[in-house]
């Protein structure tokens, strides 16, 4: 697990998790959908630190995101921390989180998933539980959807609702653009607009030798909820097209259920580059894939 320590307490990455496809391959009887998904996740990430507090829980927020969320009770984070002592019997407090939001806010790239994952992950550490990866992935899933594979933040195919995880096919070097035109968008609303039969999971190889090749595979599958997506928030489209029109793109797609898109290039200096090309108001960011340390 991703993490590092600071003056008695500790610090978490939060990266963006970034769908590479995104197939839609039924749908349970209680109503949620199953998924097929490569997922990987992007240098563009949250900040979470723990520190000792004289009692109780707090949430202080911050980062230039920070702006669009509220340090209430349902706040993802919070909900992560009661989950979490509750799963160990022990008392909640003693601590003070600050989350320093540098991601969009429901923007399909699992910002809030990942920050409830690295809050799991610090305060394990934090309050010295020692569950591990494993058992802290399990948890995570009453959290949401995408809350697992961000308790990992490796790469990985996601299937089921989002809880059976699988190691990812070997992946080359590459860089990732991601822009999001400002908007957010509901995902109940995006899954309700989709029509259509369901896919069938994605073929993959065991690896890819380079960028242009993973590119050229993904290609040929795609994300079903982008067509909904663009039917009710049309800005996509161009988002789609502008990261298409960049110099040395490989590919464009929309990731999660919007609208954050992003393009695929066959080095993070590349893409770093590429993303000052795109219109300043947009929320745009270049770079290469996150390391868990």
């Amino acid at each position: 697990m991703a993490g590092g320590s600071m003056e008695g307490g500790v610090a978490e990455a939060a990266p963006a998790k970034i769908n590479l496809h995104l197939h839609v391959t039924g749908r349970r009887a209680d109503g949620y959908h199953l998924l097929d998904s490569l997922v990987v996740f992007a240098g563009a990430a949250d900040a979470l630190a723990v520190a000792p507090a004289a009692d109780g829980l707090s949430l202080e927020l911050g980062g230039p995101e920070g702006g669009a969320l509220a340090a209430e009770p349902d706040n993802l984070v919070l909900r992560a921390a009661r989950l979490l002592a509750e799963a160990a019997g022990r008392p909640l407090g003693g601590a003070g989180l600050r989350l320093e939001k540098h991601l969009p806010v429901a923007s399909g790239i699992g910002g809030g998933s990942a920050d409830a994952a690295a809050a799991l992950r610090a305060l394990d550490r934090f309050w010295r539980l020692g569950m591990g990866t494993a058992r802290l992935e399990a948890m995570a899933l009453q959290l949401g959807a995408d809350v697992p594979v961000c308790v990992g933040s490796r790469p990985a195919r996601m299937a089921g609702v989002g809880e059976v995880l699988t190691p990812a096919p070997r992946l080359p070097e590459f860089g990732l653009v991601l822009a999001n035109p400002r908007i957010s968008v509901a995902t109940p609303g995006i899954f309700a607009a989709r029509r259509g039969a369901f896919s069938a999971p994605a073929a993959l190889p065991a690896g890819w030798g380079d960028a242009a090749a993973m590119a050229a595979d993904l290609r040929g599958l795609g994300n079903d909820l982008e067509p909904p997506a663009i039917a009710l928030c049309p800005p996509i489209a161009d988002v789609l097209s502008a990261l298409s029109a960049l110099p040395g793109a490989l590919m464009a797609r929309m990731s999660g259920s919007g609208a954050t898109c992003f393009a695929v290039f066959a080095d993070a200096g590349v893409a770093k580059c590429a993303a000052a090309g795109l219109p300043a108001g947009w929320w745009r960011w270049g770079g290469g894939i996150y390391a868990v340390r």
